[in-house]
């Protein structure tokens, strides 16, 4: 059986399907937090800050966004006048897998262009990588003073236990990798006690590491609808699960592989969030909105129609692949069939378009750890 925690990184280096050169839909939704950062950033007790305000970038991933997130941190603490810190450390965290290597090959290239940009003028900051689960204890208790993470809380710790059983020698969820409205009514609820298991542990550890007064900012995938068999993001998955299905038919893939496919992923609904938050008690919702994103990231307008649905196919195709090709190929074991799917996956994706145009559903929240001396 595939280990999430082993599998579950996006594309490394700088390539043409690196996640380096496909991340423009988290990059969208980074931007989209800035004054929420910034706010964020405003309302930490300057008197739990000695010197370092220490901040944590939790599933970092490697590429141009993870020192965007950098660099929104350094202006608004600067322009916050933020007289108590007189530095920054900043703790780069994310699976073992990921490519640290490249973030810090780029390290040096980075701080250049600060200085740059802002000659002496910036305030002295250090970068660190620790590698590891979010969903386990990450750093020191009471060490932090702000945590952020961007598109990393939809991924589940492991794929819900039962999924793959069967039912008279038939996989309970055949032909499918997510929920789809074929799914069993069980399949949605392994999906959402995982997540619930999953984030309750996030908080709960996260509660532990910041200071009091601590905040946090979080972008994740989500849904609008209460039903998550129609959730936005179970067709997305459903046109990689034809494409799989469609080698099947061709005796590419072996049924069996396919069927123990399965997502380790989640998109919660926005009453399903602020359940687990209030429940697990830690957290104040200082904010809450929801941002809506083309699947094609390079299609910012507000149509209802793709202007060119082959080249969104292809577009959406290179993002998705940038992030499930390490998922796909630690499961099915060939890394020679990954252009054969997502040459499948594009045309799919082309067609649902000439449908509907569908979009990403992104949930922004910023939190707020509770006083534990009222």
């Amino acid at each position: 059986m595939m280990k999430v925690e082993e599998a579950l990184h996006m594309v490394g280096g700088a390539g043409d399907t690196s996640y380096a050169s496909n991340s423009r839909l988290q990059e969208k939704a980074i931007r989209k937090t800035k004054d929420i950062v910034e706010k964020a950033l405003k309302n930490i007790n300057g008197e739990v800050v000695s010197k370092s305000l220490v901040v944590a970038d939790l599933g970092c991933s490697s590429g141009p966004n993870t020192f965007l997130v950098i660099s929104q941190i350094i202006s608004a603490v600067m322009e916050a006048g933020y007289q108590k810190a007189k530095e920054i450390v900043f703790l780069l965290n994310d699976l073992p897998g990921n490519d640290f290597n490249t973030i810090f090959r780029s390290l040096s290239l980075y701080e250049k262009k600060v200085k740059e940009e802002n000659g002496d003028q910036v305030l002295p900051y250090f970068v660190a990588g620790v590698p590891g689960s979010f969903y386990g204890r990450l750093f020191p208790r009471n060490s932090l003073h702000f945590a952020h993470s961007s598109y990393s809380l939809m991924w589940l710790s492991q794929v819900p236990v039962g999924i793959d059983h069967q039912n008279g020698g038939v996989n309970i969820n055949k032909g499918n990798i997510y929920i789809s409205r074929t799914s069993p009514p069980i399949i949605s609820r392994l999906y959402l006690e995982q997540f619930k298991r999953d984030f309750s542990s996030f908080l709960k550890l996260r509660s532990q590491e910041l200071v009091n007064g601590g905040q946090m900012v979080l972008s994740f995938l989500g849904r609008k609808s209460s039903d998550p068999s129609k959730a936005e993001v179970c067709h997305l998955w459903g046109l990689v699960a034809d494409a799989l299905n469609s080698m099947v038919q061709e005796g590419v893939l072996e049924e069996e592989k396919v069927n123990t496919f399965n997502m380790p992923f989640y998109a919660a609904s926005k009453e399903e969030v602020q359940q687990v938050i209030q429940s697990e008690g830690s957290f104040y919702i200082e904010q809450m909105q929801i941002l809506e994103s083309n699947w094609d990231p390079f299609d910012d307008s507000v149509d209802d129609q793709a202007f060119d649905n082959v080249k969104s196919g292809h577009n959406v195709a290179k993002c998705i692949r940038a992030v499930l090709e390490p998922l796909l190929v630690g499961h099915f074991g060939k890394q020679a069939i990954v252009d054969q799917v997502f040459e499948r996956y594009a045309h799919n994706v082309a067609m649902h378009l000439l449908k509907e145009k569908t979009k990403h559903i992104v949930f922004i929240l910023a939190l707020k750890t509770k006083d534990l001396n009222l």
